[in-house]
């Protein structure tokens, strides 16, 4: 079935009444790079106003939910660290409560600050953010060595990644079958404003290749971060609906979430790929967030 565009007031009306919480992506939807979209904080006031629950689901694991917080406030926005769920927490909650992480083992991190910080919130020591400045050439590569103290390689968003870090994630995973490989997300690229740049799940690759060891991947539209999501927030998948500008990432885990999926044109997609018949079909879709702040005229 095709998409349904919004557009008359009764639509967004209809959509509002009809879902009590809506999981929504960040960039491309609320805002982009620093940049917040027009009308997004009246729609997000509007659906608080309207009792609706929600809840801020991005794959950026290159912050932790405190630094989001602070994000949303320098926007104008109001959000508190328990309604976000980035891919670092998921990875954190992931380890913590479904396989049990055994504490006396640490976490090889290639990954930004916002991975270590979720890991170490929930007791979980993490390592490897020192060695992008460590210089590294064909001799001094010997040194590197697994650590059996490492019970895990967790992979993320990394802008300052170097060869040492990623010789020294191969070498725990290849010499250590029991440590376990996660990936915060594999999203293949990361928009830019002009462009689109490399994301996490391009860097992720030398590793799997390198390894011949395939990751659980937590992010979205990965089932991990749905599950971390329904169990944490005791949703009721017919009464939610995933808000998202990414037919591969945000409408496809709605849709295997089992949610109703409202994709936005404010960001990486367009009419012509929403509507394309091979493409993730979501249930509607809008130009903007924004659009619902006309509820409130």
């Amino acid at each position: 079935m095709a998409p349904t565009r919004l557009r008359a007031r009764a639509d967004y009306e209809s959509l509002v009444d009809k879902y009590d919480t809506f999981l929504f992506d960040c960039d491309g939807v609320i805002w982009t790079g620093s940049t917040v979209i027009p009308g997004a904080p009246a729609a997000l006031d509007l659906l608080r106003r309207r009792g609706k629950r929600l809840v801020f689901v991005t794959n950026n694991s290159a912050k932790s939910r405190q630094d989001y917080v602070q994000k949303f406030a320098r926007l104008g926005i109001q959000a508190e660290a328990d309604e976000i769920f980035s891919s670092a927490y998921a990875t954190a909650v992931y380890l913590r409560d479904v396989v049990r992480f055994d504490t006396a083992k640490k976490a090889y991190v290639v990954g930004g600050s916002g991975v270590r910080h979720e890991l170490e919130a929930v007791g979980i020591s993490a390592t490897g953010h020192a060695d992008s400045a460590l210089p590294i050439d064909l001799d001094s590569i010997r040194d590197v060595r697994a650590d059996p103290d490492v019970g895990a390689v967790v992979c993320g968003l990394d802008y300052d990644i170097s060869y040492r870090k990623l010789a020294t994630a191969h070498v725990n995973l290849a010499e250590n079958r029991d440590c376990l490989f996660i990936a915060t997300n594999d999203d293949r690229t990361l928009p830019g404003g002009r462009y689109m740049y490399p994301g996490s799940g391009s860097l992720l690759q030398v590793l799997v290749h390198s390894t011949q060891r395939k990751p659980l991947v937590m992010g979205k539209p990965n089932a991990p971060m749905m599950e971390c999501i329904l169990q944490r927030f005791h949703l009721d998948p017919a009464r939610t609906c995933m808000v998202g500008d990414r037919l591969d990432t945000d409408i496809l885990f709605g849709i295997s979430g089992g949610l109703s999926t409202l994709c936005v044109l404010s960001g990486v997609a367009d009419e012509a790929s929403i509507l394309a018949p091979d493409a993730p079909q979501a249930t509607y879709y809008t130009a903007s967030l924004g659009d619902l702040a006309a509820l409130a005229a």
